[in-house]
């Protein structure tokens, strides 16, 4: 269920950008999923983050949340969701290398190669994707959308990275809800233009809309929290290196895209180099940065 949700984010957001502009569709997501989080809250009598904590959740919600999302439906405007999900999906490698400079986290051989091969993917991929529409050049010479694309990984390789103390005090369902409201603070900017698209609102549109929010922001971590607590996180969280290829069929079947042959090079190659972060070898406290970030918060062994 989680990894259906997950997946299939990438070819809602492209359905719901027809009608709504990138900031407008990130916030109008996340207004349903504040509210499906706060009727979990009430249910469950989910207590508020302490006070203490609540500069942090609100810097790691305009992170992982805001940012994010934001620059992933702008990239989306000209990227393919297959290929979107593909640079996302090279995220932990982000996060690996941030882990090592901030947080001391030693990184094997493995690790370091891994880091290379999927930042080399990761210009195969761009470099497929300049011959679409996503073309007009953006910084470090790449496709203006898969940088804006690129952005959202390393937004959410961050985010990865400086939640991890809060992980000690809080349980993942309860962490996602707190990011989920203080990320949509942010986006109230883009408040007049949601009221002013929603007036003309097509149908599909509106059912992305409510579909990311509910779907992919709410019931997918309710089901990841669950299917982690009944085995072991590590046989769970494998399990998120099919969030690719599971997107890619999805915006084929979906939307008939299919990336280019140099794209899913570099789309295999990006995630050959995650698998090889990945690895046992690695320390067992860099192991929370499994991929693929299909949503905003992760969860205790981090995976969307």
């Amino acid at each position: 269920m989680t990894l259906v949700f997950w997946s299939s984010a990438f070819t809602l957001i492209r359905i719901g950008l027809r009608a709504l502009g990138p900031g407008e569709l990130a916030l109008a997501r996340y207004l349903v999923a504040s509210l499906a989080f706060a009727a979990i809250a009430l249910v469950t009598r989910m207590p508020l983050p302490r006070r203490e904590d609540l500069g942090r959740v609100f810097v790691l919600g305009v992170t992982g949340i805001a940012l994010y999302h934001t620059a992933l439906n702008f990239g989306e405007v000209s990227v393919p969701a297959g290929t979107a999900s593909l640079i996302i999906g090279t995220a932990p490698a982000f996060t690996a290398l941030l882990s090592h400079r901030l947080l001391g986290e030693r990184l094997t051989g493995w690790g370091w190669t891994g880091i290379l091969v999927s930042f080399a993917g990761i210009a195969l991929i761009s470099a497929g994707a300049g011959g679409g529409p996503s073309g007009d050049a953006g910084g470090l010479g790449m496709p203006a959308g898969a940088l804006a694309v690129l952005i959202a990984a390393i937004a959410t390789s961050v985010f990865f990275v400086l939640q991890k103390p809060l992980y000690r005090r809080y349980g993942s369902l309860q962490l996602t809800a707190y990011f989920s409201w203080a990320g949509t603070l942010p986006m109230l900017v883009f408040a007049p233009g949601l009221a002013r698209q929603a007036a003309s609102l097509p149908a599909d549109a509106l059912l992305a809309v409510v579909y990311l929010g509910l779907f992919p922001s709410a019931v997918a971590y309710v089901a990841w929290a669950y299917a982690l607590s009944r085995a072991p996180a590590g046989h769970v969280t494998s399990l998120l290196y099919l969030n690719p290829p599971l997107a890619l069929l999805i915006a084929w079947l979906a939307l008939g895209e299919v990336p280019s042959g140099l794209e899913l090079a570099g789309g295999a190659l990006a995630i050959a180099g995650v698998v090889m972060v990945q690895r046992p070898g690695r320390p067992a406290a860099g192991k929370a940065t499994i991929p693929a970030r299909m949503m905003p918060a992760a969860p205790r062994r981090p995976g969307a």
